[in-house]
């Protein structure tokens, strides 16, 4: 396999981009404009009830940021006019059938007569996200933009964005393979997709009539979706409805019904850019820093996890060459291979809990965090506890020990202390909650495989500058002291806790 150029690709392209304010979709969508300005349109699908709403979010959630700065810099007073004449946003829904666009009629004819890619990063990635909304995005709207893409008369290939971790507490080596229609991880069978909508129907109506508040229903969907996941293997609830998304996926390939491909790419933990548009751009609190945030600012002192395991990410501006070079080739039919793509660098370049926790303490003891007092905040190596039974210790002798005291407290003095124990209680919940959460990768003990991804690396053989995705050209320690770590404070530290 040999791929020309990709930015000859791109030229006069047509691009449907669904989850067009997501993190991942920003940086794609400033990519294509600064490095192919002669690309022809990109629809971006957002959810917004009107095109008011819909211009209001693409000025504050997507070109309003400092992402854009440099495409700025180099059009200077015509960016505004490029943008307007490269971007047509489109309101919709990806959870609702032909993606919300039924009341656009005209926008809709638009996108069938002229797109020729789509690519799908709409998707919830809380691992804690309600049941109906998490498998109304992840997994029915992959559905809905396979259905809507067999309406595009130009459409050359389709690109669905996925996670590595659909594999659940996969271990040993985890191979690119396709998920089938209806298999568990744990070997039980009867995993339904259509069922499972059935019962969230069910329990939602059940809820209604038995006059439930809203925050009650949300917590029963997403102890619900918790409780199915863990079910059929999977460890929470949006790694099971990105799996069941891309067994749809599947199945519509098996019907051979769309005339293109349907790829999926499958990042690991998607952290700040590596050097494009510039380094150590980065948005919203993601798995690993919000770590980072709670150690620099002094309210992390230990950690639950081993030390030695390995903890896989990727820059993200290599995940978004990754989806532009495997759009590229399936659109030519120069890829061979099932479609299935991990993003990942635990094969190539490994990293380990330890160096996190090394760069951490390194950086925050250089540069220490300056609280709204002006003091600098001292940090300490922060303390890992190896196994469960030791973070149960800790948190017995730390916090339930006194949650007991004040239990008696309350008690004995009528209720006096029933706000601070209400409060604490509620704390050590939530702590719980998330360790049962995140536990499966604190511990995760599998490495993605690659072969496919490193098949598409090689096949690369212009513009290899502009779209580069190989994790061996990471030093991690200079990474994330000089480039991540610098870009965390910057852009997420401010705005959080």
């Amino acid at each position: 396999m040999e791929l020309g150029s990709i930015l000859h690709f791109l030229e006069d392209k047509t691009i449907l981009i669904t989850g067009a304010t997501g993190f991942l979709a920003k940086i794609l969508v400033e990519k294509i404009l600064r490095v192919q300005p002669n690309v022809k349109k990109l629809f971006l699908l957002l959810r917004a009830a009107d095109a008011k709403s819909a211009t209001h979010r693409l000025q504050n959630e997507i070109i309003g940021k400092d992402l854009f700065r440099l495409l700025k810099e180099n059009l200077g007073p015509n960016f505004n006019s490029f943008i307007a004449q490269k971007l047509t946003l489109v309101p919709g829904d990806i959870s609702r059938p032909n993606l919300g666009l039924d009341s656009h009629s005209i926008l809709k004819q638009q996108i069938y007569d002229q797109t020729h890619v789509i690519i799908n990063l709409a998707a919830t990635t809380n691992f804690d996200e309600r049941y109906d909304i998490s498998l109304g995005l992840n997994t029915f709207g992959v559905k809905h933009v396979i259905n809507f893409s067999k309406k595009c008369t130009k459409l050359k290939v389709l690109v669905h964005v996925s996670t590595a971790y659909v594999c659940g507490e996969g271990e040993g080596l985890i191979m690119e393979k396709p998920y089938e229609m209806g298999v568990s991880l744990n070997g039980v069978v009867g995993l339904d997709i259509d069922a499972e909508h059935k019962l969230i129907r069910h329990n939602l109506t059940h809820l209604q009539h038995l006059g439930a508040t809203e925050n009650e229903i949300k917590v029963a969907m997403k102890d619900l979706g918790i409780t199915r996941a863990k079910n059929y293997g999977w460890p929470n609830t949006y790694v099971m409805t990105k799996a069941m998304g891309e067994m749809i996926v599947e199945e519509e390939k098996g019907k051979g019904e769309l005339g293109v491909d349907i790829v999926i790419v499958r990042p690991s933990i998607v952290t700040s850019t590596f050097k494009d548009p510039f380094p150590g751009w980065a948005e919203g609190v993601r798995t690993i820093d919000s770590l980072a945030v709670a150690y620099g600012k002094g309210k992390l002192t230990c950690f639950l996890g081993d030390l030695n395991a390995i903890v896989d990410v990727i820059p993200a501006d290599m995940v978004v060459n990754a989806i532009l070079v495997a759009t590229a080739a399936h659109a030519t039919h120069r890829a061979n291979g099932n479609g299935i793509y991990h993003v990942t660098s635990s094969v190539r370049n490994p990293l380990r809990n330890w160096n996190l926790q090394d760069v951490g303490y390194r950086y925050f003891t250089a540069k220490p965090w300056i609280n709204k007092d002006g003091k600098a905040v001292k940090v300490g190596k922060c303390k890992v506890l190896s196994n469960m039974d030791s973070f149960n210790r800790h948190m017995f002798l730390r916090y339930l020990l006194l949650l007991k005291g004040l239990q008696l407290a309350n008690t004995a003095f009528c209720h006096f202390f029933q706000g601070t124990y209400l409060d604490l209680n509620r704390k050590i919940q939530i702590v719980m909650r998330l360790v049962d959460l995140y536990k499966p990768y604190l511990f995760f003990k599998g490495v993605f495989d690659d072969i496919n991804t490193h098949m598409l690396r090689q096949a690369v053989l212009m513009d290899t500058h502009l779209f580069y995705f190989d994790p061996n050209l990471i030093n991690w320690d200079d990474y994330f002291l000089n480039t991540h770590l610098p870009g965390v404070v910057k852009y997420i530290f401010n705005n959080n806790y």
